[in-house]
């Protein structure tokens, strides 16, 4: 079954089309990596998903609502952590996750139920009761993944997930990713960190320039390309425009 549905969807900025004619299903459970160079597109395929921005052609639906018509139908099963993680600096992280868990109707049992889990989960018991000024970017990075996964969504929507997370506190997201796949819920992911999407996901697309350049698991990447055994690095730069040529200044 499909999550997203996303059909002809176009966005231009002034002159600048920054995606164009994009076409892609996601399934439940999935695993998705969406991979690009600076000004691929993705960061604005990922904003009209999650309703931030509005399509100027085409449409995106979630669990069969559409995200323009159908706004808060949408939203209700999408978590979302983008790739700046902003938490009002004058609410505690436990304060910020009351207040996601009650705009998306949770009951008061629940939510209570639902931060001290996911405190112990993601290690915030000893600073989660201190004002959000005060913590990292790392550790406001922890509390937004915290709050995307608060009311149990369908989707989950990430850029750059480990921006500002030490090699621990990676390896807990990935294995936090993996679970949540596993237990039927689909994940978008954007990253430029390729070692990570080639080791999570479980199908790749790769956009260049508005439009989608390859879409498959990473087998099927590498065999499209004719590079058998290579890494997805290797595969990502030879399908964006290869491999610039390093010369100092003094060579």
């Amino acid at each position: 079954m499909s999550i997203v549905e996303i059909k002809n969807l176009t966005k231009r900025f002034d002159e600048v089309v920054a995606v164009n004619g994009l076409n892609l299903n996601i399934e439940s459970g999935e695993l998705f990596g969406f991979l690009g160079p600076n000004g691929a597109g993705k960061t604005t395929t990922i904003k009209i998903i999650v309703g931030l921005l509005h399509p100027d052609e085409g449409s995106v639906s979630i669990d069969g609502f559409d995200v323009v018509k159908n706004p808060e139908k949408a939203k209700k099963h999408i978590g979302y952590i983008p790739d700046n993680p902003y938490i009002y600096d004058r609410l505690t992280g436990r304060e910020f996750l009351e207040l996601v868990g009650s705009l998306y109707g949770m009951n008061r049992k629940l939510i209570t139920e639902r931060i001290e889990w996911l405190f112990e989960l993601f290690g915030i018991e000893d600073w989660g009761d201190d004002y959000a000024a005060e913590y990292s970017h790392g550790m406001r990075q922890k509390i937004i993944m915290a709050s995307a996964i608060m009311h149990d969504p369908k989707l989950i929507m990430i850029d750059e997930p480990m921006v500002g997370l030490d090699p621990q506190s990676q390896r807990l997201v990935k294995g936090v990713l993996k679970k949540l796949s596993e237990r039927g819920i689909s994940i978008f992911m954007s990253t430029h960190t390729l070692s990570v999407a080639e080791e999570l996901c479980t199908r790749i697309g790769i956009i260049h320039k508005g439009e989608l350049l390859k879409l498959g698991t990473l087998e099927q990447l590498r065999t499209d390309a004719k590079m058998g055994g290579k890494s997805l690095e290797e595969l990502f730069v030879k399908l964006t425009g290869g491999e610039r040529k390093i010369k100092l200044w003094d060579e």
